[in-house]
């Protein structure tokens, strides 16, 4: 049996059997000793009519199937062609449910036969597939996909997956299948006979794997030291550039379709200036400028030239994968010298293989997500060099899993321990160390920046990218957040003492006679604690309610309540403030015991250090509750600041989140952060407002320092790619009632969609207009004729958004937060962006209103210095999404005509790009779109 597969795919009329959906086509393909033997395929009658939505999506109609057979009449050979061989499919149930219900409909008996699911074996096999949609796993395969949604096809493709799968599985080591093997009662998957068959082998196989380490029964992959690159002569900076960026130069002769930028060399200059001025610099670089080569250029030069190090700070994932997959290969290329990047993030991110080791050895009673995040981890560590585990996609309960098995978790690790040589942060330390250049993010960059430096190694001189969310990122990180699902969900995986499979019983279960009474009281106390957790959160839940008059909503829908102390309800926050009091007390009460059961453990010597770390880890949990509560509710804090509420009104009455965050972050930044920074370069292509820096120069602290700026044109010519509509009989923009407004919106969405066959960005500041928007559309377009995608309904990641809408031809999406910034669609993809409201923050959101009322209190204009100038930079990087190539061509459609209408609109115009504009009726802007198209 274990040399006959058969593969199976059906089309069927729906989801679900049970609801009388049935099979319209099955794909069957043999594969015996590794080769595909036979392929078959046959449609079936359903006995009933095709829905147009199975039409679209597998072209399978009624006419093709009405002289087919029915499955009865094929039972028996379909029966016979699964003897004797494990069944496989992508998605077992889906394929096998269908089957067996049509195989007892037909009279006969249900298949048993062994299972694999290539979903399944895939996760585990391939954890760094992007993706395990039958599509997408193929592409990154390189296995051709010629016809999806077709069952013959996706069989095929899913034949060849499985031959992949196997080759993956016989290449792992020992170790890693021996595990594997302990884990595999839990898989869906029977994987019993071939992995004790592939370990016989090895068993008797004296080859050895020389890119495995194996340490205390863990396979993972070596990773070589980084070899220091010898001192070389670094020629002037001039001649630098000139040997890089001048005609028949090293990036000419290493760049496809090359084009001579100006602004690029200009910048290189700029940042070069400020280095040798020491100074700090803020540098505007339109879109085109190519800036990431720009200031990289000058930054390894300094760096290697000086033997200093200098950090890039990033704000997205995006633009480090950018860095280092693209912009550093092309540049180990041009430059004519040797030079080290690192990249360098927090210690949550880093997996800890002392502590994996542990919970491969300890771990009882996981559920099915635990058990295959576990040997996804497995496989995973005989491929990673860096042991990040942003490398991998873990299912949802896998993070929590893993968040036991970080870096973070393991505390202080011993440099004389064995583990630590082999620790993946210490060596993303030493990577770091050794660099010219250090890639970061804002995030960790603040972390040391707020906790004296502690996480990055000492630098003088930083590169700040996106810099303009370098403010927010700060002050989200000088701020606290503190929510009802946390704390409960903290408080249940510590768990009663008598769960052996929670952190506490796990720990104690071995000596609970000797700890009976200590435990009885822990048991108290926690039921204790809990309850008074639902009883505050469920109080805040109902005062904020109680106050909800013109309260913003977030942009995931929840209510907003900004609270002061001082101008609360007397009584009832006062309930609140005693209710927080009495949590940190029973908080301090369970910290009590665990220590009291540490100083017994500690007498006796019964635990080991992984138990004294998984306690101390457990009272830092419990501490930072205490700490987050007096500072939310209960103390007052010297510095201005913005604390707020958010309840989810269609959850429990408990989802309750609290936050709080400093109003004013650039004195705090002035002294910790630039004052003790030789050069600082802040550069993003939006940082001014109508040509001034001053807003960001006032924001980020930087009035009193030696600064230079500069402006960066793009090379684009916007005159000749870009249209600017506005329409001026739109419904007028009013906050109790955006029916009208909304209306319109959506009718022009479909109007301007038919001129351009879709391929628009439709960007909303508020989820809400953007969820009734998608629901007119519904109702109103031909859903056949365009791919409707929207941001937090169509499920999916920004990235896996992003893919779709470019996958099909007639596209729109509708995108809200994120989408405004960092998604880049060149080429005919996307051909008209509509922004469909300024994005000015509402006058009640909660970081508005308290740092308008901080403004207030300085004797300054909060809309002109806050509102105005974010709105301004944020419409920028909307403005920006469309034109991303020289060869971008498209229509920029503003529904809101206070661009035009209102006093503070030509800060908008004057801070874009010169662009043709129209400010004319709706049905003539659709005229000149036309023409344009």
């Amino acid at each position: 049996m274990e040399n006959r597969y058969v593969v199976i795919d059906l089309e069927t009329t729906g989801h679900s059997p049970v609801n009388g959906d049935k099979i319209i086509e099955a794909g069957i393909v043999v594969i015996e000793n590794d080769q595909i033997i036979e392929t078959k395929s046959s449609f079936f009658n359903p006995n009933k009519s095709i829905p147009p939505f199975i039409t679209n999506l597998t072209g399978i109609n009624n006419e093709d199937v009405k002289d087919a057979p029915f499955f009865h009449d094929k039972a028996d050979e379909i029966i016979s062609l699964f003897k004797d061989s494990y069944l496989v499919a992508h998605n077992v149930p889906f394929d096998l449910g269908f089957l067996n219900a049509e195989l007892r409909n037909s009279g006969k008996n249900a298949l048993n036969n062994p299972i694999i699911d290539t979903v399944e074996l895939s996760r585990i096999l391939f954890p760094q597939s992007p993706s395990y949609k039958l599509s997408q796993l193929a592409e990154f395969l390189d296995i051709y996909h010629d016809d999806p949604h077709r069952a013959l096809s996706d069989a095929y493709v899913t034949a060849k997956i499985l031959l992949k799968l196997k080759e993956k599985l016989f290449s792992l080591p020992y170790e890693t299948l021996d595990t594997l093997l302990k884990l595999e009662n839990m898989f869906k998957s029977d994987l019993t006979s071939l992995l004790s068959n592939r370990l016989k082998e090895l068993a008797f196989s004296t080859e050895e794997d020389a890119n495995v380490e194996v340490f205390q029964g863990l396979a993972f992959k070596k990773t070589e030291s980084i070899a220091q690159p010898s001192s070389t002569d670094i020629q002037s900076f001039g001649d630098f550039l000139d040997v890089i960026y001048e005609e028949n130069g090293t990036l000419q002769q290493n760049m496809n379709h090359y084009e001579k930028r100006m602004g690029q060399r200009e910048m290189s200059e700029a940042v070069f200036d400020s280095f040798q001025g020491k100074k700090h610099a803020l540098i505007e670089a339109e879109t085109g400028t190519g800036k990431s080569l720009a200031y990289l250029i000058p930054a390894i030069h300094n760096s290697v030239k000086s033997k200093q190090r200098i950090i890039i700070s990033t704000y997205t994932t995006q633009l480090q994968s950018q860095l280092l997959d693209e912009d550093i290969p092309l540049l180990e290329k041009i430059v004519p010298f040797p030079f080290q990047v690192a990249l360098l993030k927090g210690k949550s991110h880093y997996i800890s293989l002392e502590k994996f080791a542990h919970e491969l050895q300890h771990g009882n009673k996981d559920n099915y997500d635990i058990i295959l995040t576990k040997a996804m981890i497995l496989v995973w560590l005989t491929e990673t060099e860096t042991g990040d585990i942003d490398e991998i996609n873990l299912p949802a309960s896998g993070y929590l899993f893993y968040k036991n098995v970080s870096t973070e978790s393991e505390g202080v690790l011993d440099p004389y321990s064995p583990w630590f040589s082999k620790s993946y942060y210490q060596k993303a330390k030493r990577r770091a160390q050794q660099a010219n250049i250090i890639i970061t993010n804002h995030a960790l960059l603040c972390t040391d920046i707020f906790n004296d430096n502690q996480f990055l190694p000492p630098y003088k001189k930083v590169i700040i990218d996106e810099a303009h969310h370098f403010e927010e990122t700060a002050a989200h990180h000088y701020g606290l957040k503190l929510d009802y699902i946390t704390i409960q969900y903290t408080l249940n995986q510590i768990g009663h003492s008598h769960e052996n499979n929670k952190l506490l019983g796990k720990v104690i279960a071995p000596y609970a006679l000797q700890v009976e009474n200590l435990m009885k009281q822990w048991d108290d106390i926690l039921d204790s604690t809990k309850y008074e957790v639902e009883e505050l959160f469920r109080t805040l839940y109902h005062y904020v309610l109680g106050m909800r008059r013109d309260m913003a909503l977030s942009d995931i829908g929840r209510v907003q309540y900004r609270y002061e102390k001082e101008k609360e309800d007397y009584k009832t926050w006062n309930v609140i403030t005693e209710m927080a009091t009495r949590l940190t007390f029973y908080f301090r009460d369970l910290i009590h015991v665990i220590s009291s059961l540490e100083q017994k453990f500690d007498q006796e010597e019964w635990l080991d250090k992984y138990d004294k770390e998984d306690l101390n880890g457990l009272k830092v949990l419990l501490q930072n509750f205490i700490d987050s509560l007096e500072i939310l509710i209960i103390s007052d804090i010297d510095i201005p600041q913005a604390k707020w509420i958010e309840i989810d009104t269609k959850g429990k009455n408990n989802a309750v989140y609290l936050y709080c965050e400093p109003t004013d972050i650039s004195s705090l930044l002035a002294e910790q952060f630039f004052d003790e920074k030789e050069s600082v370069i802040l550069t993003s292509a939006t940082l001014t407002m109508a040509n001034s820096f001053s807003f960001m120069v006032e924001r980020l602290g930087l009035s009193n320092k030696p600064y230079i700026t500069q402006k960066i044109t793009s090379p684009f010519s916007y005159r000749d790619q870009v249209q600017l509509l506005i329409p001026n009989d739109f419904p007028e923009i009013n906050y109790r009632n955006m029916d009208d407004f909304i209306l319109a919106t959506s009718e022009t969405i479909l109007d301007l969609a038919n001129i351009t066959d879709g391929r628009m960005l439709v960007l909303f500041t508020s989820y809400d207009m953007l969820k009734q928007s998608y629901k007119i559309l519904k109702e109103k377009m031909d859903m056949g004729q365009y791919m409707l995608i929207a941001q937090g309904i169509t499920s999916g990641s920004r990235s896996r958004l992003k893919k779709n809408f470019q996958s099909f031809n007639q596209s729109i999406l509708l995108g809200t937060s994120s989408f405004w910034e960092g998604v880049d669609i060149p080429g005919d993809d996307l051909s008209c962006l509509m922004i469909v409201r300024l994005p000015f923050q509402p006058p009640n959101h909660p970081v508005y209103e308290a740092k308008a009322n901080y403004l207030k209190t300085k004797r300054k204009n909060p809309f002109m210095e806050y509102s105005l100038p974010n709105a301004v930079i944020r419409f920028k990087q909307g403005f920006g999404r469309l034109i991303r190539s020289s060869n971008d061509r498209g229509i920029v459609f503003v529904c809101d005509a206070r661009v035009i209408k209102a006093r503070y609109g030509k800060y908008f115009i004057n801070s874009i790009p010169e662009v043709p504009i129209t400010f004319d009726s709706t049905n003539e802007l659709m005229e000149k779109a036309k023409k344009w198209f």
